[in-house]
């Protein structure tokens, strides 16, 4: 066998659960089969078949053969299906173009779910604490789908740690094992906590409310499931499913409405707006007016001038209002103030600075990344204020003692230049985002998780496309330790490369930049 480096992809799987609904009957489980893949191929979604597997009977007791006393042994039993026949069952399944999922319920049934070639293994929550069968699992060396039904919280963290340890590719179901389920007992903000709580693993919703119900599955799909699972099955006049089962009928109206979800979510990131909602909410904004004549070269103060609505093109919107303004041209009693005619002679570097604090601040609560109220900024401007978004970086002091700790951010495309530290040596530790290292002539991408160390007299530069966090742990940091490829840049200050301020710098930030102005052209 050779190795593969592709990855199964669990997002947006479909599983179909023919479980006992063959009713022991091929020609009855393949119409089943064909029905869900023609549902499937109209929605264009990636379906898989589950069977469930029983060495019948030989998993059953032999006196609960006798005299069953269990509800399950007879229909286990009066259901069985022969090997071979599920072989032609697997054999239509492959017909269709659809994934071959599997359900084994004891160690003998893992082996012929290898040895008949299905693509996905399924653990079901009656079978989540069955060590022995896990093993046995792991070691079919398939992907892997647990259902948490009942489970504890610290039970799915085993089983989490487990197939992790196992290199197992896996995901999981949040699932109620109750049939059918009613809405107080699905919890589906168990989803979003999962989606927190185990980062990177797809996380699913195993559905056995009752089968008309598509409210679930929009509502799974806002809260991060990515994967779905439901009971299926066809009825006849013979034939009547049970309270839990999906027609295909019921089959089509789920999955339209997770494509109606799906649309209605879209992406998480925020997108741009569309011209006619920017259109629609420019023709609400307020414009500011002239409420006394107002001379070409006057300082605009803000007794002189009024917010009205509506906005007129090519006004100063009220939104844009600053004090300090300059208008170039009169403005006459009552006349809107032209946006085309105005200086703002409000400090630019401020404002710059201020406005990445804010990005800055999201970035951090993004990562989940608190503060104290005790620490000092630096922002670092290397090329000057102007050229922060591109060439920068803020630096924040947690502790500066024998060893020191720093949260860096640097914001989409800004960059750190080349230089090294006399004296410290310091490890960077990505807590969000990726952030690609140059150490002399190598470069590495660093992702979430990953650590760099920085010897003292190493040329380093950093930079980011994304956005990034991270942590410097290190030895003591001192002003004067870092020295710069660029001699433009060891020809500053301290203070005039970067800027430090208490805590954000609500009231220092302005008379640092205006005491410490940059002295090469820009």
């Amino acid at each position: 066998m050779t190795e593969t480096t592709a990855k199964f992809n669990f997002e947006n799987l479909f599983v179909l659960d023919l479980a006992n609904n063959h009713q022991g009957n091929v020609v009855h489980g393949s119409a089943i089969i064909r029905s869900c893949a023609k549902i499937a191929k109209r929605y264009g979604v990636k379906a898989a078949i589950k069977f469930q597997f029983r060495d019948l009977p030989e998993f059953v007791h032999k006196d609960e053969r006798a005299a069953p006393i269990n509800k399950h042994v007879p229909r286990f039993l009066s259901t069985r299906l022969d090997w071979s026949q599920f072989g032609e069952l697997l054999a239509e399944i492959r017909k269709t173009g659809l994934l071959a999922m599997c359900t084994p319920f004891d160690e003998a049934s893992v082996d012929r779910i290898v040895d008949m070639g299905f693509d996905i293994v399924k653990v079901a929550s009656c079978s989540a604490r069955d060590w022995p069968l896990l093993e046995r699992i792991a070691a079919a060396a398939l992907p892997v789908v647990f259902s948490t039904g009942g489970l504890e919280q610290s039970e799915i963290d085993d089983l989490v740690s487990f197939f992790g340890h196992r290199a197992c590719e896996f995901a999981m179901m949040h699932c109620v094992s109750i049939y059918p389920t009613p809405d107080e007992a699905c919890h589906l903000a168990n989803i979003a906590e999962f989606r927190e709580r185990y980062p990177g693993i797809t996380v699913g919703w195993s559905t056995h409310e009752p089968p008309g119900e598509t409210l679930h599955v929009g509502l799974a799909y806002a809260l991060g499931a990515r994967m779905f699972e439901r009971h299926v099955g066809v009825e006849t006049d013979q034939i009547k499913l049970n309270a839990y089962s999906s027609t295909p009928a019921q089959v089509d109206a789920w999955l339209s409405a997770w494509a109606r979800a799906k649309a209605v979510v879209g992406e998480r990131k925020r997108q741009p707006s569309l011209l006619i909602e920017r259109k629609s909410i420019d023709e609400l904004r307020r414009g500011v007016f002239a409420r006394t004549r107002i001379e070409a070269g006057e300082t605009i103060r803000s007794e002189q001038i009024y917010f009205a609505f509506p906005y007129r093109e090519g006004q100063l919107s009220s939104g844009d209002w600053r004090e300090g303004i300059v208008t170039n041209v009169a403005v006459d009693p009552d006349a809107p103030v032209p946006a085309d005619g105005i200086d703002m002679t409000a400090d630019p570097d401020v404002a710059v600075i201020k406005k990445a604090i804010h990005e800055v601040k999201a970035l951090l609560a993004y990562a989940r990344v608190p503060l104290s109220h005790e620490f000092s900024t630096e922002y670092s401007h290397h090329y000057g204020v102007r050229n922060f978004r591109k060439v920068g970086a803020v630096l924040i002091t947690v502790v500066n003692r024998e060893y020191a700790k720093k949260i860096l951010v640097q914001l989409p495309g800004q960059m750190h230049p080349w230089h090294f530290h006399k004296l410290k040596e310091e490890t960077f530790v990505i807590l969000s985002g990726e952030l690609t290292m140059e150490l002399e002539n190598k470069r590495k991408l660093l992702v979430p998780g990953d650590t760099m160390t920085v010897l003292p007299g190493v040329w380093h530069r950093f930079w980011t496309e994304t956005g990034c966090v991270f942590e410097e742990i290190s030895t003591t940091a001192h002003k004067t330790d870092s020295l710069y490829r660029d001699p433009e840049i060891n020809k500053l200050t301290s203070a005039q490369r970067k800027t430090v301020v208490d805590h954000w710098g609500r009231f220092q930030l302005t008379e640092q930049l205006r005491n410490n102005p940059l002295p090469v052209a820009e």
